[in-house]
């Protein structure tokens, strides 16, 4: 018997060592936690490089990273049928790599998330040989001047070209320009509102009115027409007017830019297919200031990305559409109102783009037979944060009661999934509460678990861009894994149905397990 011992535990030390390396395998192929990846220098936050056939997924990811990540768009030669990823990182990490890798990165987009805080935008261009007599930067000087004077007499704001990053990626084709407004504590709602004040602004020049009809319209509508207003509709914006190469009208502003998730070409990217980036315009009077530790080429892509803007001391620009009317009319070509600071009706809701985060402020401003509401909200994606004006409800933490007259804002951080209040007193002006969590059930991270299986592309040591592997292809690299002892195939079946069942969002209690498989063995 003893003779035999040293065989047996030989033995016994194999098997062992045989499943060691069949765990080790599985778990190469699905890691429990992602690969590490270090960052670009100690005093930044952990790296975040994930790559996505979809752009629901990868907005879905950015949402639920702790990181603060934005969501871009590329664009890869001979992809079919324009096929784009869609690429979650920081602002710092994608400069990083997008001068690192210029080729894999060449033909990026900005993602525009719905309902964003984002600064003022356009996109000019025209088709050179069916406008002989146009002059590109006359015309663009001159649209910067009038979109001026209408920030200053719809909103106040003081604006001129030297606020104005101007870009451009002309061929001896096409005339094309990005322009992007970088105003002092000022940026829109989001690029709906935007949308709509452009339209506004324009609305003379796209229906072709003169005064005289611009007046008999107002007449019959019943709106009142300022003599400003009156004096600058009498500006010659004749130029804004072209011609396509078939012949046909076309416009100087694309107005087809301002849609919710629009993917907006970056600074130093080109078309696919195409080989002219956006540069700086040598007509450009836009200076970045200087920021420690940035290099000017930096500043001028921070610039030039529409939603980096921070919440501190920023006023929001909005337009509201009548909503009687719109139902009625086109997009944007109902009668306007003024701008307006009302709770959005534009896009025909009421709330933000996170209804359950609006659920769960309205239960913390309706208590002791209060019932305050939401009077607007405004989402600024750079820092993930919900800003809600707050109606009806002025309970304050710094005072401890109620203010008087003025409201409170409850300030959301989908980050960190907190929540704190901040006020419009001027008491209170650089008060903020204590920070409260979120309840789980509203949490992104609990919301959106996304695994590694669900990136599907990966970016290597050289910069090159691949479909990663699919789990598929995962699966069928592993051995089977070994049914357990006395396992049978109807075993297995039933395994898989109870799982199926589960998945489906179904529980079945341990008590009808136990009393259906005791059935089952009395048969």
């Amino acid at each position: 018997m003893w003779k035999n011992a040293p065989a047996k535990k030989k033995k016994d030390w194999g098997e062992r060592l045989k499943k060691v390396e069949q765990l080790a395998k599985a778990f190469h192929h699905n890691p429990v936690v992602s690969q590490y990846k270090p960052r670009l220098w100690p005093c930044q936050p952990s790296s975040v490089w994930k790559l996505f056939h979809r752009q629901s997924m990868a907005i879905g990811f950015a949402l639920s990273s702790k990181e603060r990540v934005h969501v871009f768009a590329l664009e890869k030669e001979n992809a079919s049928n324009g096929q784009r990823i869609f690429l979650v990182t920081s602002y710092i990490e994608l400069w990083h790599y997008y001068r690192t890798f210029p080729h894999s990165l060449m033909h990026c987009y900005e993602v525009i998330p719905e309902g964003a805080v984002c600064k003022l935008y356009f996109d000019l261009e025209f088709h050179k040989p069916s406008n002989q007599g146009a002059d590109g930067k006359k015309m663009v000087s001159m649209f910067i001047q009038y979109v001026c004077e209408k920030l200053k007499e719809v909103y106040s704001e003081e604006c001129s070209a030297s606020n104005v990053l101007n870009l451009d990626s002309s061929t001896d084709e096409k005339f094309s320009r990005h322009l992007i407004f970088n105003l002092q504590n000022a940026a829109f709602k989001d690029n709906i509102h935007m949308g709509a004040f452009i339209h506004a602004i324009l609305q003379s020049v796209l229906d072709g009115c003169n005064e005289e009809s611009s007046q008999k319209h107002a007449e019959m509508t019943g709106e009142r027409t300022p003599n400003k207003r009156r004096k600058q509709e009498k500006m010659d914006l004749s130029f804004l007017h072209l011609k396509r190469p078939d012949g046909h009208h076309a416009f100087f502003v694309d107005l087809g830019v301002y849609t919710k998730n629009r993917n907006f070409r970056l600074y130093k990217s080109s078309k696919v297919g195409k080989n002219v980036a956006f540069t700086l315009a040598d007509d450009n009077e836009f200076v970045p200031k200087a920021i420690k530790g940035v290099s000017s080429e930096e500043s001028i892509f921070l610039a030039s990305l529409v939603c980096n803007l921070s919440f501190a001391g920023q006023r929001i620009l909005t337009w509201e559409v009548a909503e009687d009317q719109a139902a009625k009319t086109k997009p944007f070509q109902s009668r306007l109102r003024s701008p307006s600071d009302a709770v959005d009706s534009v896009s025909g809701r009421l709330t933000s783009p996170y209804q359950e985060v609006d659920d769960f402020v309205l239960t913390v401003v309706r208590s002791d037979n209060i019932q305050g509401s939401i009077r607007r909200w405004n989402y600024f994606a750079s820092e993930q944060l919900l800003v809600y004006d707050i109606a009806k409800y002025r309970w304050c933490y710094n005072v401890g009661r109620f203010h008087k007259s003025n409201n409170i804002m409850i300030l959301v951080d989908l980050k960190e999934e907190m929540w704190y209040q901040k006020c419009h007193d001027p008491e209170c002006r650089n008060f903020r509460s204590s920070s409260y969590p979120l309840p789980q059930e509203i949490c992104m991270s609990y919301i959106m678990m996304m695994d590694e299986e669900n990136q599907a592309y990966t970016m290597d040591e050289a910069g090159n861009i691949e479909p990663s592997q699919t789990p598929t292809q995962a699966t069928q690299n592993q051995e089977s894994p070994a049914p357990w002892d006395g396992g049978t195939e109807d075993d297995l079946e039933f395994s898989k149905c109870l799982d199926d069942f589960e998945l489906n969002g179904s529980e079945i209690s341990d008590e009808l397990l136990l009393s259906s498989a005791q059935d089952f063995h009395a048969q």
